[in-house]
């Protein structure tokens, strides 16, 4: 976790720094590495301290801000209200996730190594895994593609019963792959 910490209108305390850190480990079992963490620090008019906190991991950004009279109070919380926020996130997606119970495809992945300039014999299978293609709908693999990091993901179409591959494009939009029968 890479923290960084500004102080604005008030001087630097390594208190406040290692109990912001300390707090912040609480956040981490909900997000998945790596994680960059900004926390300001403010003092406005002498009695109101604000906290805001910015955290920005794989496909996860909050943000998060809270005033109160004392900085320890408004550390503790912003994180109560940032955790609130990662623990939605999480059922959220664990709510789209499609039950063990639906039948799915068993599918096979292979990966090949590339060929090299000098050999011209058939392609090496260097790994192969299985997987389950379950049914969902489009914006359900979507959501699965930001879960697990991926930049595709084979399943079946909810609708029509026939598989198909979302994948994401450089330009941060996503592509559909669908069979056509003839």
């Amino acid at each position: 976790m890479q923290v960084t910490m500004t102080f604005r209108h008030m001087e630097q305390s390594d208190a406040l720094k290692a109990y912001a850190e300390e707090k912040l480990e609480r956040v981490t079992k909900y997000i998945d590495s790596p994680i960059s963490v900004q926390v300001y620090f403010s003092v406005e008019k002498k009695i109101r301290h604000i906290v805001e906190i910015v955290i920005n991991s794989k496909g996860i950004s909050t943000k998060a801000s809270e005033s109160t009279n004392d900085m320890y109070a408004a550390i503790d919380a912003v994180i109560d209200k940032i955790e609130r926020q990662l623990v939605r996130y999480k059922e959220k997606i664990k709510a789209h996730k499609p039950n063990g119970d639906e039948h799915g495809r068993q599918l096979s992945k292979k990966i090949f190594q590339a060929e090299s300039i000098e050999a011209s014999s058939e392609p090496v299978i260097i790994k192969t895994t299985s997987e389950v293609a379950k049914p969902m709908s489009v914006e359900e693999a979507v959501m699965q593609m930001d879960l697990l990091h991926k930049d595709f993901i084979v399943f079946i179409d909810a609708d029509s019963n026939e598989i198909n591959v979302l994948y994401r494009r450089k330009d941060g939009n996503f592509g559909l792959i669908e069979p056509q029968r003839a």
